[in-house]
């Protein structure tokens, strides 16, 4: 065969259309459908009677009392206080375990003086600290914005550690050579290689960050999701407690979509493998 017709036949095949993953851009509506089977599973459950509405109430119930606690603006209140909490707690959390990742990683005394006792902590379970909390900082934001952070802190310096400490020593070598200063081979070489574990970190603190919040909320305060959710197990309403979850669970599941999207934005130079050429 002709290097011509090897060349034409290379040109065709770059050409060809993408497969049908990869041209398809919007949601997979496939996701839906097992969640969907649960809610009318759920529905049937509780209109048979196999499922008691004062044990759990039945999702029609649980979208009117979505509608009542929205109208009456205690729906839109806590979740703006949960939110703030969270956010605040984020930031601080990624500022400081970005930080302590990137030193630990990028220095040897680094690594010596700041990973022993990060090691150390981070196998505390950061939830039984809420009593501690209380005690020290009283049922102020202080105590909630604390647990959040240190439930991002710890997810966020390992996968910044690992990101950091697993990149290729020849890139870094060639970088040296090729007349990188230490502040070039830091960014176009050091945080580019540890962005798919920063970003996997990033996931795993959100998820934390939300289940913090519910415990700190549902323990000591006066306002927010959690606070909503323990006046409704007072007077009993399975209905209200469900919605609180409910949003939770969506703010959860929101925020990792969004890190998703990043992903794909920060780490388009990645090649697609088979692993995610459907996420």
């Amino acid at each position: 065969m002709s290097s011509s017709t090897l060349a034409r036949a290379s040109g065709e095949r770059a050409a060809a259309p993408p497969p049908a993953a990869a041209r398809r851009r919007g949601p997979d509506l496939r996701r839906w459908i097992s969640p969907v089977a649960l809610v009318l599973l759920w529905q049937l459950a509780s209109s048979t009677g196999l499922l008691a509405e004062d044990e759990l109430a039945s999702p029609l119930r649980v979208l009117t009392a979505a509608v009542d606690v929205t109208l009456t603006g205690e729906l839109p209140e806590g979740l703006a206080v949960s939110l703030g909490r969270v956010l605040v707690g984020v930031a601080l959390g990624l500022t400081v375990g970005v930080g302590l990742g990137l030193l630990s990683g990028l220095s040897r005394w680094g690594g010596l003086l700041v990973d022993p006792p990060v090691q150390m902590l981070r196998t505390l379970p950061h939830l039984a600290l809420v009593p501690l909390f209380i005690l020290w900082f009283g049922v102020g934001e202080l105590p909630k914005v604390l647990l959040v952070a240190l439930g991002v802190l710890f997810p966020m310096y390992l996968n910044v550690h690992a990101g950091v400490r697993g990149v290729d020593p020849k890139l870094i070598e060639a970088a040296s050579v090729s007349g990188f200063t230490p502040a070039e081979r830091l960014r176009h070489v050091v945080l580019p290689g540890a962005m798919p574990s920063t970003l996997t970190g990033l996931r795993l603190a959100l998820g934390v960050a939300w289940l913090s919040i519910v415990v700190a909320e549902t323990t000591a305060a006066d306002a927010g999701l959690g606070y909503m959710i323990m006046n409704a197990r007072e007077f009993l309403r399975t209905d209200v407690i469900v919605v609180g979850l409910a949003v939770y669970a969506l703010l959860g599941l929101s925020t990792d979509a969004l890190v998703r999207r990043l992903e794909r934005t920060v780490l388009a130079w990645r090649p697609a493998g088979p692993a995610g050429a459907d996420r």
